[in-house]
């Protein structure tokens, strides 16, 4: 897991060299005036710009951490632990925010960077690629999610059915029960059934743990697009109100995230890289944004279309993880289903969440 992480932080490091290299190298992408506008402003100011950057590393390194790292400490507290109600409540409101980010924040701006005059009305202005992307990137995020579960339960199937074989011999003289059934409720047997129990115990927990790796890879992505772009601006009026958006944004992402890697029972090292990787990815954008201030232009053909699609396929893999493997698998679970007045907090704590990300794309 953690080369992954390594290597998908690394490729898109190459891929942003290589957007900015182009970019620099290919006079051509600077087509129109109205494309360069952009890159100047009233308020634009680069020492200033360069003081909230700094200041901006280091609150989203904080907010991030708090976010990601309060879920893991829940258990200590036996209100905010995995089966109690705040518990649900929490990550329904933290869900509501990944789930805003995906529609109000992520999805928009790949609308932007794809349907941006500065880069050729053909194909950009005639196919809706960013609905496109996103559409794939949640039918491949479902892929995943049930292809591994699939490859697990054949695995286990395997090894039920040896022993199934093994209840069979004449030497299990401990289970007449599944002797008895064996014709008519062979599947009804108690061995039976507390092995299915067993097997739904670690179906679960490898769910868990592949929602887990997936939602962490979406705002990976994500995480770094946004702070590359804010690094690469020299506008204090749009970091200032950014900073304050994106503490709010990881700090609530975190705990949806946290809440996921508590829930897959990862042990404290694979704990910590999870953690490590999602505080430091945004704060990592910001730093590379402001390395490359000098060359990167978020409005060259080459950066829109890269980021734009980076955004699309960010957005589906967000907004399926959200509905799906979060709020589905919860407001569907035996938990919630128990309860209808549990059930009212957690969609108020839901529309909170999103509504709150919501207000957030007015500055973010």
């Amino acid at each position: 897991m953690a080369s992954s992480h390594f290597t998908t932080m690394t490729s898109l490091f190459l891929l942003f060299l290589l957007l900015n290299s182009a970019a620099a190298a290919n006079p051509d992408t600077q087509a129109t005036s109205e494309c360069d506008v952009t890159s100047l402003g009233e308020c634009y100011n680069k020492a200033e710009a360069l003081r909230l950057k700094l200041i901006a590393i280091a609150t989203i390194l904080i907010a991030s951490f708090i976010g990601v790292c309060l879920p893991l400490f829940s258990r200590s507290v036996s209100a905010l632990r995995p089966d109690g109600n705040i518990f649900f409540v929490v990550k329904a409101f933290a869900s509501g925010v990944i789930l805003a980010t995906g529609y109000m924040h992520v999805l928009p701006d790949s609308f932007d960077n794809l349907s941006s005059p500065c880069l050729p009305e053909k194909p950009w202005s005639k196919f809706p690629f960013t609905g496109f992307v996103a559409m794939l990137s949640a039918i491949f995020t479902l892929m995943v999610d049930s292809l591994m579960l699939t490859f697990y339960n054949r695995r286990k199937k395997t090894g039920h059915s040896a022993t199934v074989v093994d209840h069979e011999s004449p030497m299990q003289d401990m289970t007449p029960v599944a002797h008895v059934h064996g014709h008519g409720h062979g599947h009804c047997g108690v061995p039976q059934l507390d092995l299915e129990s067993k097997e739904g115990q670690e179906t679960t927990l490898l769910r868990n743990r592949i929602i887990a790796q997936v939602l962490e890879m979406g705002i990976i992505v994500h995480s770094v697009v946004i702070g590359l772009s804010m690094g690469a601006s020299q506008n204090p009026c749009t970091i200032r109100p950014l900073v304050a958006a994106l503490c709010f944004h990881q700090l609530f992402e975190g705990m949806g995230l946290g809440g996921c890697i508590l829930q897959a029972e990862y042990g404290l090292k694979m704990k910590a890289i999870l953690a490590f990787f999602f505080a430091t990815t945004t704060p990592f954008g910001v730093a590379l944004g402001i390395g490359l201030s000098n060359v990167y232009r978020d409005n060259s053909p080459t950066a829109l279309i890269v980021v734009g699609l980076l955004n699309a396929s960010s957005a589906g893999l967000l907004n399926y993880m959200a509905l799906v493997d979060l709020l589905a698998a919860d407001f569907m679970g035996p938990k919630l289903q128990g309860s209808v007045k549990l059930q009212m907090y957690c969609y108020v704590a839901v529309l909170l969440g999103a509504g709150g990300m919501s207000v957030m794309a007015k500055w973010a």
